[in-house]
C-alpha cells in the first residue's frame, strides 16, 4: 500500500498544479464585451462606468452661445477635455483631427471641450488648428463653469470618454492616446457596427 501512495501524492499534486494553471488562463471572462479592445494605445481604456449618463451642464461655442451634450444624441461620440496648458493634451490634439477626418460623420464625432481660462479662449480656439484638428469645432468651459467636468468625473487632463448613442459612457481614457492608432481607429469601428 505504501509503494502506491508516494506516486498516487505525486500525481495529485500534478493534476493540481495543472488545474491551477489552466483555470488563470482561462481566468475569469471579462464582463464588457468591448474590453478586448484595451490594448495597445488604449490599454487605459476604463469600463467602470459604462452605462452613466452624459452630464447635462452646458458648455460653450466659440460665439459664446451654450450647448450640451444631448446635441449629440443619436450618434457616437468621444468627449475629449483638453487645455492649451496641457502637454499631453496637446500631444494627442493631432490624433483627435484624423480621428475625426477618418470617422467623423452622421454617426461619430470627436468633441473636443477646451478647459482653458475665459481671458485664453481665442487663444485656446487657434491653437486647436494649430495643433492639426481644425476640423474640430471649437467649444470650452472656463474654470468658472467647470459643472461638466466635474458632473463628469473627470480628475485630470486629457480625459476622454466615448458615449453612445443613447447619451450613456461606453468607456474613458484618462491621459493621452494615439486616437489615429489601429487600435483606436479598430475600437471606433467596433462601436459604430454595433
Amino acid at each position: 500500500m505504501r509503494r502506491y501512495a508516494i506516486p498516487g501524492l505525486f500525481l495529485v499534486g500534478v493534476i493540481a498544479i495543472v488545474y491551477v494553471l489552466i483555470s488563470a488562463g482561462i481566468g475569469k471572462p471579462d464582463e464588457n464585451p468591448l474590453a478586448k479592445f484595451a490594448t495597445g494605445e488604449l490599454a487605459k481604456l476604463d469600463f467602470a462606468s459604462s452605462g452613466e449618463p452624459a452630464g447635462t451642464a452646458p458648455f460653450y461655442l466659440a460665439d459664446g452661445s451654450s450647448s450640451t451634450l444631448d446635441e449629440f444624441k443619436g450618434k457616437t461620440i468621444l468627449v475629449n477635455f483638453w487645455a492649451t496648458w496641457c502637454a499631453p493634451c496637446e500631444k494627442e490634439m493631432p490624433s483627435l483631427g484624423a480621428l475625426q477626418k477618418a470617422r467623423g460623420g452622421d454617426s461619430f464625432e470627436v468633441v473636443a471641450i477646451s478647459v482653458d481660462a475665459a481671458e485664453d479662449k481665442d487663444y485656446a480656439e487657434k491653437r486647436l488648428g494649430q495643433l492639426g484638428a481644425p476640423n474640430i469645432p471649437f467649444r470650452i468651459v472656463t474654470p468658472e463653469q467647470y459643472e461638466l467636468v466635474y458632473a463628469s468625473g473627470v480628475q485630470g487632463f486629457p480625459t476622454s470618454i466615448l458615449y453612445g448613442p443613447d447619451g450613456t459612457e461606453i468607456a474613458r481614457l484618462a491621459g493621452e492616446a494615439d486616437w489615429a492608432s489601429f487600435e483606436a481607429v479598430g475600437f471606433i469601428d467596433a462601436l459604430l457596427e454595433r
